[in-house]
């Protein structure tokens, strides 16, 4: 009987105890890893979102970019980190793709992990050089149908979510073209732009900049819904139905970090996502925000891991 006690009084107290850590978190600065170099889209996004985490909960929250292997170098710093809501990361879709790319992960992309909060989607733009002879996706289908093969198409890198998006699209549309593989966004504008490349998918931020400038034609954008800052620009879920390969970018902490920091960090994200200002800064960067709870969120990830697994499986996706 006493030991039942002893143990009874021992949880209840490392319950109070985990509820008056949660009163006061944070009491001290917050590190947001970001698994990109400064200066990018991601990087971007983390930056607005920190600073609105820091405004509304007192404490600064500080992002920390750790670039390299499509985010998974981020992601195990993560898995490493102390559970206790003071090392968090800015993730996307990268991650959920990763363990259809890597035989070998140094954690695991579901259990590793506790969801805290969705963040943002940010659609990628298919975009082709202006001679190239298809101004919407019908007429992209059309002439990739009537030369299967011919024309090549540019992405970041094998396994992106840009690779993966343009495999999907060449099996729902049934069609073929030939991948290029580059090394980062920067050299595909400039030989899409010269006409090295006719076809690329890039993230829309830097498409709608370039479309505007005349120096490329945009076709479609891949998320589901249309952007308001170019609510000109189709999605190719308007000519494909159920087409969706829109990046998700989302808040996530380490296995094991309490549930009331957990919630709270989570109803601090959701809060801050309703702010005019971050809305704002979001769709100039041609972000749509994308509130979630935890559960929400685990849901999410746990099915994007499965359905990019299966995209892999289909189109034959293997890493260099």
């Amino acid at each position: 009987m006493k030991l039942l006690l002893r143990s009874a009084v021992a949880v209840l107290l490392a319950g109070l105890c985990i509820v008056a850590i949660a009163q006061t978190y944070p009491s001290r600065p917050v590190r947001m890893l970001v698994g990109y170099a400064a200066g990018g889209g991601a990087d971007g996004l983390a930056r607005i979102l920190a600073a609105k985490l820091s405004e509304n909960l007192g404490q600064q929250f500080v992002v920390e970019n750790r670039p390299g292997a499509a985010g998974t170098l981020a992601a195990d710093a993560l898995a490493k980190a102390a559970p206790d809501g003071y090392t968090l990361y800015f993730a996307d879709t990268a991650i959920l793709i990763a363990p259809s790319m890597y035989a070998k992960l140094p954690y695991d992309v579901v259990k590793s992990f506790a969801p805290v909060a969705g963040a943002c989607s940010l659609p990628l733009a298919f975009v082709v050089h202006p001679s190239f002879p298809a101004k919407n996706v019908q007429e992209l289908i059309a002439v990739l149908r009537a030369a299967p093969g011919k024309y090549s198409y540019a992405s970041p890198g094998i396994g992106t979510v840009q690779h993966f998006a343009a495999e999907m699209f060449k099996k729902m549309a049934g069609v073929d073209m030939v991948h290029i593989p580059y090394k980062g966004a920067s050299p595909i504008l400039t030989d899409l732009i010269g006409g090295q490349v006719p076809i690329a998918v890039i993230s829309a931020s830097p498409a709608i900049a370039q479309a505007r400038a005349g120096k490329l034609r945009p076709i479609a954008l891949t998320g589901r819904e249309r952007l308001s800052s170019v609510s000109d620009w189709p999605t190719l879920a308007e000519t494909l139905p159920g087409f969706d390969a829109a990046p998700r970018l989302f808040v996530i902490a380490p296995a094991g970090t309490p549930q009331p920091v957990v919630q709270r960090l989570s109803e601090a994200v959701r809060a801050a996502l309703a702010a005019k200002d971050l809305i704002e800064g979001y769709e100039k960067q041609g972000a749509s925000t994308m509130p979630m709870s935890a559960d929400e969120l685990g849901t999410l990830m746990a099915a994007e891991v499965s359905r990019w697994a299966a995209v892999a499986k289909d189109s034959g996706i293997k890493p260099e």
